[in-house]
């Protein structure tokens, strides 16, 4: 949850600060869920392997 909020408050830092016809606040949103997902999935493994 916490790289997915952070891509968000970034996201819309930069949107803010720099215009474009891009939304950062979108791409980094979808980064924040990418690194939550997989570091959810090295936890897990690491766990199992206790």
């Amino acid at each position: 949850m916490v790289p997915t909020l952070l891509g968000i408050a970034l996201g819309i830092w930069i949107d803010k600060r720099f215009p474009s016809p891009y939304s950062w606040t979108l791409m980094l949103l979808f980064v924040g869920i990418v690194l939550g997902c997989w570091n959810a999935w090295y936890w897990i493994q690491r766990e199992q392997q206790r």
